[in-house]
């Protein structure tokens, strides 16, 4: 059995766990990493609570803000909002996810849920750009579009990377 659990990214001058939005699991959240700018990536392993709102978490900290919640270490679901651009939702490993999906809701696909890999691409260069940072949408394709290798927690952790928010 895999990893099931949350990633919470953003950027703040106190603790992200500290937050009104996070106030529903925040003692159970750990501070995984730490980045230059105030960057934090939070981990919450389980599937269980309510994680807040991910536009109401960009609201507080004025800064973009990602979730990341990770699936048996078999896929990701993404969502991403800042305080401009607002809110976007994608996925990892995107062959596992769409397995996971079948028989979930009659006549939905993949693409009913999540951005295509080159929309989400494109949303995630400005979500970068909102966040100081340069990214490259064909290097975020790379990462949308790859396998899980072995883990799709690996993926989400290269996709931070690409963001320009999280170095590998």
């Amino acid at each position: 059995m895999g990893y099931w659990g949350y990633f919470v990214v953003g950027r703040g001058e106190r603790p992200l766990a500290g937050l009104d939005t996070l106030a529903g699991v925040a003692g159970e959240m750990t501070l995984h990493t730490s980045a230059p700018d105030g960057w934090q990536v939070w981990e919450y392993p389980s599937g269980r609570g309510d994680m807040g709102n991910m536009n109401d978490l960009a609201r507080e900290t004025g800064a973009p803000a990602l979730f990341g919640y990770v699936m048996d270490s078999d896929c990701v679901v993404v969502e991403a909002a800042s305080p401009e651009s607002g809110a976007w939702t994608t996925c990892l490993a995107r062959a596992n996810m769409a397995a996971r999906l079948v028989g979930q809701q009659e006549g939905l696909t993949l693409e009913d849920y999540f951005l295509e890999p080159s929309d989400a691409a494109e949303r995630a260069v400005f979500w970068a750009e909102e966040a100081g940072r340069t990214a490259s949408a064909g290097e975020l394709t790379e990462v949308l579009t790859a396998d899980p290798d072995p883990m799709a927690e690996n993926l989400f952790f290269r996709l931070l990377d690409r963001l320009g928010v999280v170095p590998l």
